[in-house]
């Protein structure tokens, strides 16, 4: 939903959500641009409506970014231009909270780059981050890629990196790390941010140990050890 106050980012499971993902040009929220946009809504953790669309991104797709997406030029040429298609997001999202993995340093910068610039309006959604969750409740693994999460849980990961099938993949990433219990190991021992309620984090500095907010860089309140 939009509006004039950017959503949280949110450290816990909800049963009811829209996750989400995008595949790019690259990997620049400054100068690259969606070229396919996909979404799933969840209520009560049951999947019950997708949506999909590829984007015209009004410029040649690099060889590189189509090398890991396979998506080329022909296949956008007819596709609706991102300010149609993010239109179309939003309809499909509401107010509901947004879920997907590594959407707090990529896919929620491009949306709301983008919002502001088509509507000078934000996404003022809360959401959640699928990798920071994976990180908190699993933190015996070494990879948190999504298809490691999905090979850690025998969940297949057929057609990955494209938009609709990493949507599909994370779902059931989630329902299983909502059922994971919470370790502090590297989480300060439950503490939370009394600015923001996030999770305090122990974090190496020029001076040593410190607590920082997980939610940095928007939460940049710390506290010494």
């Amino acid at each position: 939903m939009l509006g004039d106050t950017k959503g949280k980012r949110l450290d816990n499971y909800t049963e009811d959500y829209v996750v989400f993902d995008l595949e790019t040009t690259g990997i620049s929220c400054i100068t690259d641009r969606v070229i396919e946009i996909s979404a799933v809504k969840v209520l009560k953790g049951r999947v019950e409506d997708q949506f999909s669309t590829l984007v015209n991104p009004e410029m040649k797709i690099p060889f590189r970014a189509s090398q890991v997406n396979h998506i080329t030029d022909g296949m956008v040429k007819d596709a609706p231009v991102f300010e149609r298609a993010l239109a179309a997001f939003d309809a499909f999202a509401g107010d509901m909270i947004l879920a997907g993995h590594n959407i707090h340093t990529f896919d929620m910068k491009f949306i709301q780059r983008d919002a502001k610039a088509y509507w000078g309006k934000v996404f003022t959604n809360d959401y959640i981050d699928t990798l920071v969750l994976a990180r908190q409740r699993l933190p015996q693994l070494k990879n948190y890629k999504l298809t490691d999460l999905a090979g850690h849980y025998r969940i297949s990961a057929a057609g990955a990196h494209r938009a609709l099938a990493d949507c599909v993949m994370n779902q059931q990433v989630f329902e299983k790390l909502g059922k994971e219990p919470v370790s502090f190991v590297s989480e300060a021992d439950g503490k939370k941010c009394p600015k923001c309620g996030l999770l305090m984090k122990k974090r190496n500095g020029r001076f040593g140990e410190f607590l920082g907010c997980s939610g940095y860089p928007d939460c940049r309140y710390t506290e010494n050890l």
